[in-house]
């Protein structure tokens, strides 16, 4: 087999979320840079900055703007489902492949040429999209307003064609899932992590369509002169909002979720107990897909939507927080007792249960519409929204990176670079989205160029806030190269691992390290639970889903 048939064009579901993973990764690269370079004329406005140059007000929009689209669309999507999902799934239900691998390829092909089509905006006539990742008509609408008329476009492009590999990779997903299971695998004897997975599939699938439809109406008043999001024509911006942000806040949990699930795999194996109300998790976790879909307005609060429509969605995201809390609770109980081991992939699994849960707190506050009209578009918003999506989108992932690596190539992660890297992210993240809860409380507005403009903001103290959370930005960052050192050293020269290193349950540690293609020499059949965790009168404090009693 050739490198380009065994690499670039395979269909082994390991190749494929290897791509998913790596193009992710280097999507989120930029994405970081973005805001590296945005951070620094928030400190230091007006000034070069070090590896970019002097920022325009035209180049600051476009970061912000393409910093959200990637960080959401093109690194966390990518790689807490398809990543994950591509590589997980099959091995975990001792199966050889997915149920379609060609469509599968298919799904990576469509992402990959999305990612090129968003890179190609930046180097177009006007540069890349400036009008946030909300993409709000009549902004989003009309070039005379938000200054790139080719970048605009190809940016809507992108987001729809990443749409459309995703929705093929779910597919995928929830039938694998239901029809490849192991000899002897019953429903509550998936890994939770494969549910949440499957289960954020179905979210996104259900959720997408309007915003899919809305992207082409944008489209068409973009290109062709029609009036679908603009006042001056008889349409209404605020439907272009409806139709977002009913995917948009569905989205929350279609990348909450898997984060979720690596969580409880890593929690269960380094504490040696059995995930505390399993079922629970599970029917919490479809409860809260169906509640996703009744919370969207309020992201709307001070769009002009009836406040008495306002109350009801204060009540429904206010009960939503209820699902989410249980389901940290549960955690927190799976590890009450446990023999816990602080390897570098269980202290991100702690960190993110820590970090998410002031995320979760403090979305209350925006939840109120009271409180919302005086928080919103605030740095209070973004504090919120980063204490929840880089838990999710950033620590849930290296825990799994951590975890799964000795599966993935056979070779262990160094742990004390690991740890290193663990305290260079954790502690700089906080010192960065701490301080901007306070700027946001101080009135300090989001999507400002220089707060020069702004005398009653451009006080000493909430700058001197905005150079601590710069600071923090960069040391987090320069963290990251230890990482990616540590990745690809050990990827070649780490520690040998062998088929069960971490001594798990579930049937991707049945399968040799790294699994052939092919996956497993005999496929496996399941006699239990994947959690069986220091049961009382073995010998041992695991118990492989495949073992016999």
């Amino acid at each position: 087999m050739s490198f380009w048939q065994k690499y670039v064009f395979s269909v082994d579901h390991k190749v494929i979320g290897m791509q998913y993973l790596l193009t992710g990764i280097l999507m989120g690269v930029i994405g970081a840079y973005m805001s590296y370079v945005f951070r620094m004329q928030l400190a230091f406005p007006g000034k070069e900055v070090p590896f970019f140059g002097l920022v325009t007000a035209a180049e600051y929009n476009a970061l912000i703007t393409n910093h959200g689209s990637i960080m959401i669309f093109w690194f966390a999507m990518p790689v807490l489902i398809a990543a994950f999902g591509n590589f997980l799934i099959p091995l975990m239900i001792g199966a050889d492949d997915m149920v379609f691998p060609r469509i599968n390829r298919l799904s990576y092909q469509i992402f990959l040429l999305s990612a090129v089509i968003l890179i190609v905006s930046f180097f177009v006539p006007g540069g890349g999209f400036g009008g946030a990742w909300t993409a709000y008509p009549p902004l989003s609408a009309k070039a005379e307003y938000n200054l790139t008329p080719w970048g605009s476009s190809l940016w809507l492009l992108a987001v729809a064609l990443e749409f459309v590999a995703f929705l093929l990779g779910g597919i995928n997903f929830i039938t694998t899932l239901m029809n490849s299971r192991a000899k002897g695998m019953k429903y509550l004897d998936i890994p939770i992590v494969l549910w949440m997975i499957v289960i954020a599939s179905i979210l996104f699938m259900a959720s997408v369509g309007p915003l899919i439809a809305g992207a082409i109406m944008l489209l068409f008043d973009q290109l062709i002169g029609t009036g679908f999001f603009d006042p001056s024509r008889g349409g209404d911006p605020v439907l272009w909002q409806h139709l977002f942000w009913f995917f948009g806040h569905p989205e929350v949990y279609v990348v909450l979720l898997p984060a979720m699930g690596i969580v409880a795999e890593v929690m269960t194996t380094f504490s040696r107990k059995k995930l505390f109300a399993y079922k629970t998790v599970l029917f919490t976790t479809i409860a809260t897909g169906v509640l996703s879909f009744f919370v969207w307005a309020h992201h709307q609060f001070i769009a002009g939507i009836d406040p008495r429509m306002a109350n009801i969605f204060t009540v429904t995201t206010v009960l939503i927080s209820i699902p989410i809390a249980e389901m940290l609770f549960v955690y927190i109980a799976t590890l009450y007792g446990g023999s816990i081991r602080f390897t570098t992939a269980m202290l991100f699994a702690l960190a993110f249960l820590a970090t998410f849960l002031i995320g979760g707190v403090t979305g209350i506050f925006l939840g109120a519409s009271g409180a919302d009209i005086y928080f919103h578009d605030t740095y209070f918003v973004i504090a919120h929204f980063h204490y929840t999506f880089v838990p999710i989108a950033v620590i849930a992932v290296f825990a799994g990176i951590y975890y799964w690596f000795p599966k993935m190539f056979g070779r262990f992660m160094n742990e004390t670079l690991g740890k290193i890297h663990f305290w260079g992210t954790f502690l700089p993240f906080n010192t960065i989205f701490l301080p901007l809860f306070f700027t946001g409380a101080a009135g300090d507005h989001r999507r400002i160029f220089t707060y020069a403009n702004f005398p009653q903001l451009a006080t000493p103290g909430l700058q001197d806030l905005r150079i601590i959370a710069t600071v923090s930005v960069v040391i987090l960052i320069c963290f990251q190269f230890l990482f990616f050192w540590n990745f690809f050293y050990s990827m070649f020269r780490g520690a040998k691992a062998g088929k069960n290193p971490w001594n798990a349950n579930t049937l991707e540690w049945v399968a040799p390290s790294p699994p052939p293609h092919g996956n497993f020499d005999v496929f496996p059949e399941v006699y239990r639970g994947p959690y069986e965790f220091s049961v009382p009168g073995r010998a041992q404090d695991f118990w492989p889903q495949n073992e016999k009693a």
